[in-house]
């Protein structure tokens, strides 16, 4: 029997065929970034010392001119994430807290948290602790609020990675006269002029959020002003987010001696904070028609070890610090001088083109600009006050003029150790880049 005209028969062979034939591979979508967003409002529920001018030692604060805010960032490329945090806070968090949010987060697969503090002058203090001579019994609500911290940070990295979706990153630059050196007394006085934004943008162009770089210390409010605010920065950001209709995360950078520059006419942190804003929204302009990041990210994270130029364990030591702030708080902080410093760095390139370098401290303003000069990338950003706060990293040129800053009571770490710090960084970068053949990236982990 002819099987020709059989069409039952012919079907199955049509499927056995198709069965046998190996399947056209499906076309790899293209790598891509993915970023969520997600705030906390950190102001302290109740009365706290503030942080940041000594001359009010243990006073309360008495109310809230503006709510202090933690904005994230959570990026992630080829599996790997990135959180980014900006804290209206005068300093990162303490290493305890720190470990805490690393342990919190670890398990959704973040290789990394830059805990970034903008430096405001008009925050609480953190470092209190619930221990005798340390704050238990004196300052109850400052060591509760200390306490929930860090929950309160890693419940907003938790949050934006629960919302990541497809982004490009691009970013732009500009030259602004908004700082001055407040340290050297060597003319012409030197800054660092650079503001730096990054967009995140969906695949339709709208904006997911906006992150602003710059460099100055947050001190246009008064010392005698004792209500919280977020100062300059909480006005830039809101300027950023009226322009963008986006969230915007204000980074502070390498702003040891840098102190804002406001042009003439413009008076206070809102003023101030808006001529920024407007500045950042032109370089955001600038960013959309910039070339897009290579979604990649890559992390390094190294610890050190330093000598101490000032013994903060000596007795003596302990009661003139004590009468310059106060003694709880000068009993905290002096933990992480026992021993010699041990500051940990977090460098992390996002491509092959923006490099962030996270330092526990506030790093004088020519480390910034080294570092750009010399890590080959079209942008490469020093983020102070990052996962930690040891005080100032002068320059070996800064401290040899001594100053507020530079000199042992106020920088307590050893000379060089900030140039040390950007060494490695500088080299995170480039092997992150695999520019030294033959050796293993660096690691994504604390070594």
């Amino acid at each position: 029997m002819s099987v020709r005209n059989t069409p039952g028969l012919v079907g199955l062979l049509g499927l056995a065929a198709a069965l046998l034939t190996p399947p056209t591979p499906a076309e790899e979508p293209p790598p891509t970034f993915r970023a969520g967003v997600a705030d906390r409002d950190v102001t302290p529920p109740k009365p706290t010392p503030m942080w940041g001018y000594g001359a009010r030692h243990d006073v309360l604060s008495t109310g809230v001119r503006d709510r202090l805010l933690a904005r994230t960032v959570v990026v992630e490329a080829g599996g790997k994430k990135l959180a980014i945090v900006g804290m209206d806070l005068g300093r990162g968090p303490t290493p305890a807290m720190t470990a805490r949010i690393r342990e919190a987060v670890a398990p959704r697969g973040i290789v990394a948290v830059l805990l970034c503090g903008s430096h405001t002058h008009h925050g609480p203090v953190i470092e209190l602790t619930d221990e005798p001579g340390r704050g238990r019994g004196k300052f109850d609500d400052a060591v509760a609020y200390a306490r929930d911290l860090p929950d309160q940070l890693a419940g907003a990295i938790l949050e934006a990675d629960d919302r990541l979706e497809p982004v490009a990153i691009r970013a732009a630059a500009k030259d602004l006269t908004l700082n001055r050196n407040r340290h050297t007394k060597k003319e012409p006085k030197a800054t660092d002029p650079k503001l730096t934004v990054i967009r995140l943008d969906r695949p339709d162009g709208s904006p997911l959020a906006a992150v602003v770089h710059f460099a100055a210390h947050p001190v246009m409010r008064a010392g005698d002003d004792l209500r919280f605010s977020a100062d300059y920065p909480g006005a830039l950001r809101a300027t950023v987010e009226e322009g963008l209709s986006a969230p915007c995360v204000f980074l502070q950078g390498a702003g040891g001696d840098m102190s804002p520059n406001a042009p003439a006419g413009v008076e206070g942190a809102d003023a101030f904070g808006r001529v920024l804003g407007l500045a950042a929204l032109e370089a955001a302009e600038q960013a959309r028609s910039a070339e897009a990041v290579r979604p990649a990210i890559g992390v390094a994270v190294e610890s050190h070890r330093f000598d101490a130029r000032l013994d903060l364990a000596n007795p003596l030591n302990r009661i003139l610090y004590g009468r310059a702030f106060f003694p709880e708080l000068v009993a905290n902080v002096a933990d992480e001088f026992a021993g010699g410093v041990t500051p940990e760095t977090t460098t992390a390139l996002l491509g092959d083109s923006l490099g962030l370098v996270g330092l526990p401290g506030e790093p004088f303003h020519r480390h910034a600009t080294r570092l750009r000069e010399r890590a080959d990338l079209p942008h490469a950003l020093v983020l102070g006050y990052c996962n930690g706060h040891l005080l100032y990293f002068p320059t070996i040129e800064a401290a040899s003029e001594g100053g507020y800053g530079a000199d042992p009571r106020m920088s307590p770490i050893a000379l060089g150790a900030g140039e040390t710090m950007l060494d490695r960084a500088l080299i995170a970068l480039y092997r992150l880049r695999g520019k030294f053949p033959g050796e293993s990236p660096a690691p994504d982990r604390p070594r």
